[in-house]
């Protein structure tokens, strides 16, 4: 994966980042690692369980500073809703048919991906 460096113009790579050594703030750091990702990068963190699927009605920023900032009652209205659940085998089987493309972000432990909106067509 690469990300285009807004300040710099440059281009990095996804390793290039480690949020375990950045001392950003966490908004800083969700911006930071954002990106557009492909199942093969992310499969390694669905097996290990740390995969977090954010649903697009949702704001991917504001769902990781949320987890990151630990508000509780936020993450638990948006885990009983199923705006953000733990993907399934069944969700990997669908990503992968359909070749889906990932918006992601790192709030540690975990990835936090939502599905690129598809174009509807002409």
């Amino acid at each position: 994966m690469q990300k285009q460096h807004e300040k710099h113009g440059s281009t990095m790579k996804w390793q290039d980042y480690n949020p375990a050594e950045d001392v950003s703030s966490d908004k800083e750091k969700i911006e930071k690692y954002l990106g557009e990702i492909d199942w093969s990068y992310l499969e390694p963190h669905y097996q290990a369980g740390n995969l977090v699927y954010v649903d697009p009605c949702l704001d991917l920023k504001s769902a990781g500073l949320a987890i990151s900032s630990d508000n509780q009652q936020l993450v638990m209205a948006w885990l009983k809703s199923g705006d953000l659940v733990k993907p399934c085998d069944l969700h990997v089987q669908h990503w992968k048919k359909m070749k889906v493309q990932f918006k992601a972000t790192i709030v540690r432990p975990f990835i936090l991906i939502q599905p690129e909106k598809l174009s509807e067509g002409p």
